[in-house]
Order: structure tokens, then C-alpha cells, then sequence
């Protein structure tokens, strides 16, 4: 749950600048190496599709969000026309989509799935992924592995998080902060919201925010939802360095078909 018109004019800028942002090299790999068609749920503004698309990669990309979509087709004509003919962009909804196509690869990068927040979605979600596999396909995704100490830590304030020059004038620096005003632990959800801050020196010229929403997952609940959806685990690991499941911060699952 956010504004998705104001995340998608900052998206972009915000997070070229994020420091430990670290998967795109890793999606685009594991999406060249399947050898067939991809889709990509929750793609954005094309942060791992276009890159994926650059690879030689016919891909799909699947969005919520008209706003962040308008920005990716934006991107889109000014790439060559091979590549545009690789992509097609759909705006659906994760839990019920139906497209014309079964895939060799599905993905959902940068945690989407953690905009599901009952039950009844999350299941929802993995009978349609599932449902988009081809027989021998795979789903790959990543999410947040909780840290309950981080979750309930500074909860009423407010953290500053990136720093960017503003595109369209590189005198005015933009800065974000979050502020988590919500923590929900039986239901595994907080809110908050993000607040985007513009300033041309030390003078503040404009602010504005947008609320977020999110969820979590316990690994026994993953298993759950997985086996649900008659998928099996193929690789568990803790993030995109292919580092144990124990070791990192993140649930990075390939899975596939059982």
C-alpha cells in the first residue's frame, strides 16, 4: 500500500543510489540461464527488466501500478527496437492474473510478494504463479528475513535512509526518511510511511510522504504457502551471493513445479 504515483517519479533516482542493492546482476543470470520465456511480477519502472531485456531475454513484465508502468514505457521507446520487441508490459494484479503464456521462468524481485497481507492473498498469489509455470518451470523471489529486534526498534521515528541529486536539477539534493508508525506482530505487518524531503543548500523546499505497508514471513509459513501451491524448494539461500539460508538477511527461494 503506497502512492504508487510518487514512488514511481522517485523510484528510479532513489534507488540507483541505494548502496546494498545488490540483485540485479543476479536476476539477470538466473533469467539468462533458464532458456525460455520470463516473467517478471511486480517489474516497476524496469530496474531488473530492462537489464534482463538488454541480455537478450524475451520477458514479460507484470505491474499494479499504472504510475510505475508509464515510467518503464517511457524508458521503453528510447531503447533499440529489438529489445522493444522482447518486452510486453501488463498492468494485473498478482493474485489473479491470467496471461496468454506458461513460463520457464517466473520472478518477483525487490519483495513484492510482501504487499500481501492476509492469508487468503498470499495463497491467492502462489496458485496463480503456479499456475503460469510451464511443467518444467521455476519460480524464483526474494523477501526480508525478519529481524524482530530492527521491526521493533525506533518505532515512532523517523530514520533517514538515501540521498540523491535531484534529476531535473542538480543543485537540489533530495533525501528520504522512514518513519515505521505501526507494528502488528501477530499478523506480520507494519506500516509507516516515506517521507521525501527537497533542499537547495541547506534550505528545505518542498515535502511530501506516502504511506507504506508491509508484510513478513516466518520460513515455516513459506512451506506452508509452498506446498499449498505444489511447489518444492530447488535453492534456499540467504541472499543474492548464493550464501546459506542461515547466514544472510534475505529468503532468496528458487522453486519449482512438484
Amino acid at each position: 500500500m503506497y502512492d504508487d504515483g510518487l514512488i514511481a517519479k522517485y523510484y528510479d533516482p532513489a534507488y540507483a543510489s541505494h548502496p546494498a542493492l545488490d540483485d540485479e546482476q543476479f536476476y539477470v543470470d538466473m533469467a539468462t540461464a533458464s532458456g525460455g520465456v520470463v516473467l517478471e511480477v511486480g517489474c516497476g519502472t524496469g530496474r531488473v527488466l530492462l537489464p534482463t531485456a538488454r541480455a537478450g531475454v524475451q520477458i514479460d513484465g507484470l505491474d499494479a501500478s499504472a504510475s510505475m508502468l508509464d515510467v518503464l514505457r517511457d524508458k521503453l521507446v528510447r531503447e533499440p527496437d529489438e529489445l522493444q520487441a522482447r518486452v510486453r508490459c501488463f498492468q494485473a494484479d498478482m493474485r489473479s492474473f491470467d496471461m496468454d503464456r506458461r513460463y520457464r521462468l517466473i520472478t518477483a524481485p525487490f519483495r513484492p510478494l510482501q504487499h500481501l497481507y492476509t492469508v487468503d492473498d498470499q495463497i491467492s498469489c502462489f496458485e496463480t504463479l503456479t499456475r503460469h509455470l510451464r511443467t518444467d518451470g521455476e519460480l524464483l523471489f526474494d523477501l526480508f528475513q525478519p529481524r524482530y529486534d530492527l521491526l521493533m526498534s525506533k518505532l515512532g521515528e523517523e530514520v533517514p535512509d538515501l540521498e540523491w541529486p535531484d534529476p531535473n536539477d542538480e543543485a537540489r539534493l533530495m533525501r528520504r526518511s522512514f518513519k515505521r508508525t505501526h507494528l502488528d506482530l501477530r499478523r506480520q505487518v507494519f506500516e509507516g510511511e516515506f517521507i521525501f524531503r527537497c533542499f537547495a543548500g541547506d534550505e528545505q523546499l518542498e515535502e511530501v510522504r506516502t504511506p507504506l505497508k508491509m508484510s513478513w514471513y516466518t520460513l515455516p509459513q513459506l512451506q506452508l504457502l509452498f506446498k499449498g501451491a505444489g511447489l518444492v524448494v530447488v535453492h534456499a539461500w540467504g541472499g543474492f551471493d548464493r550464501c546459506s539460508i542461515d547466514e544472510g538477511g534475505n529468503f532468496v527461494f528458487l522453486l519449482r513445479r512438484a
